[in-house]
């Protein structure tokens, strides 16, 4: 056994040194790192913006303790905490929302972190004793929804993954889009030789099956590995271009040793790295949930989206924090499912919006309280477009939302359908009963200097930051 020398003891004292600071820091100055998960289209970017574009105007958080009570004094953006990470664009993002024709942003084509250093009067008179005025550093990491997906494949072996993604591609809707991959991956022998170029078109074909599972409206959601969809900086990598194989492992120097080596590379290089990076260091986390887009898209889609949730929130570490997780690493403590998009209905849906969503993710919230951590669920809208008013038809009244849909140019009044009190979501002979609308973002957004309009943003904050801002 090897004795360890003084370097080594000094330079390991060094970073326990290291680590107790940046413990002590935080306990006296605070830091929370929330993630801001979900899958593609459910509201990622224009939730971070509207966050924080309203923690730093602080004119519509009637429900955050912190504002209502007045202890609030300011919020002011920070240097990025790592240097190695892009900064999130709020500047861009709020510009496209506010500007003279307001449009969403874009979506998130990489991971992003941005810092906002919130200062506050605690509530308890033995903190203020202390320390008068407090600061609480936010830290807002956002990435990809697709990347959200590779998680699972961390246990998940190369002839594990390609059975049950080669018994997902045969089932419709993906049947039909999967057909010319499926036709390649029958026909090859994955027990011949490797040959970069036949790795390469296999690659190429379950790529664009993927993409074709993304582009079909309403879009699917289990989509694997996500950086084959959104490689980011990895575009055109060797790491890339693999595909799942049927049957079990064959010998050395054959193609399925090839797609299995590349399967493996992929998980150590990209997938683990990312993971302990990024997620393993988070404190709190959004899980954001397009509803509304799962119902439109009938009983396939909506089981796809469940199934993908609950895989992708498998590998995070969910509990109660302890002393030592200061040194050993974050637990997340607090979760938060959000249903997007609230305002696309009626407000007097959104008590069954919030009923559909408990349903939806009661395995996985179970699972995260039985760990310890905190759970909550709500119905939002992270930028208002609509308004809720009252149209009568034929006698009746009906509950409507008038705002511009896409591919309008003026307000409009829509009677956007009633989510079911019950569990009879797609009666018989009604595959797609659902049609949701999308609407543009509002003109004027913000121009009073408040924040950006809101539905409970406030209270989601609440959940996510009270504890830290009392």
């Amino acid at each position: 056994m090897r004795i360890p020398d003084l370097t080594d003891l000094t330079d390991a004292g060094s970073r326990l040194f290291d680590q107790l600071g940046d413990a002590a820091g935080r306990m006296l100055e605070g830091e929370v790192r929330l993630g801001v998960t979900g899958l593609r289209r459910s509201g990622k970017t224009v939730f971070v913006t509207a966050l924080v574009d309203n923690l730093l105007k602080a004119g519509r958080l009637p429900f955050l303790d912190v504002t209502a009570s007045g202890r609030f004094q300011a919020a002011r953006l920070k240097p990025q905490p790592d240097a190695d990470v892009p900064r999130f664009d709020y500047e861009t993002h709020l510009a496209a929302l506010t500007g003279a024709a307001p449009d969403w942003p874009q979506p998130t084509r990489g991971i992003s972190q941005l810092r906002l250093a919130i200062r506050f009067r605690p509530d308890s008179a033995l903190r203020r004793t202390v320390h008068p005025v407090s600061t609480l550093n936010l830290v807002i990491v956002d990435y990809p929804g697709e990347w959200l997906l590779d998680l699972p494949l961390l246990h998940l072996g190369f002839a594990e993954w390609s059975r049950m993604t080669l018994e997902m591609a045969r089932h419709p809707p993906r049947a039909a889009l999967a057909a010319e991959w499926l036709a390649w991956a029958m026909d090859v022998d994955p027990a011949a030789p490797a040959e970069e170029e036949e790795a390469r078109r296999g690659a190429a074909l379950y790529t664009a099956y993927l993409h074709a599972c993304r582009r079909i409206e309403p879009g699917l959601s289990l989509i694997q590995p996500g950086r084959f969809v959104e490689p980011g900086d990895m575009k055109n990598a060797p790491l890339l271009t693999f595909c799942p194989l049927p049957g079990e492992r064959r010998g050395r120097h054959s193609l399925w040793a090839l797609m299995e080596e590349r399967y493996d590379a992929y998980k150590t290089s990209v997938v683990r790295r990312f993971f302990t990076e990024h997620f393993a260091r988070l404190d709190r986390q959004v899980v954001m949930i397009d509803v509304l887009g799962a119902l439109n898209a009938g009983p396939v889609g909506l089981s796809d989206m469940k199934r993908a949730l609950e895989t992708s929130l498998e590998p995070f570490r969910h509990g109660r924090a302890g002393w030592f997780d200061w040194l050993l690493g974050s637990k997340i403590d607090r979760v938060l499912f959000c249903a997007t998009k609230a305002d696309h209905i009626a407000a007097s849906q959104h008590g069954n919006l919030k009923a559909l969503l408990d349903g939806f993710v009661a395995e996985a919230r179970s699972h995260i309280r039985f760990e310890g951590a905190a759970v909550e669920t709500m119905a939002i809208a992270s930028l208002k477009c609509t308004d809720s008013v009252v149209a009568e038809h034929d006698g009746r009244q009906l509950r409507c939302v008038r705002g511009v849909p896409v591919g309008r140019d003026r307000p409009t009044v829509l009677f956007p359908g009633e989510i079911p009190a019950g569990h009879k979501l797609f009666p018989p002979g009604h595959e797609r009963p659902y049609n949701f609308l999308s609407f543009k973002p509002p003109a004027g957004a913000g121009a009073d200097g408040r924040g950006l309009p809101h539905v409970r943003l406030d209270q989601a904050l609440q959940f996510l930051l009270g504890d830290h801002l009392a």
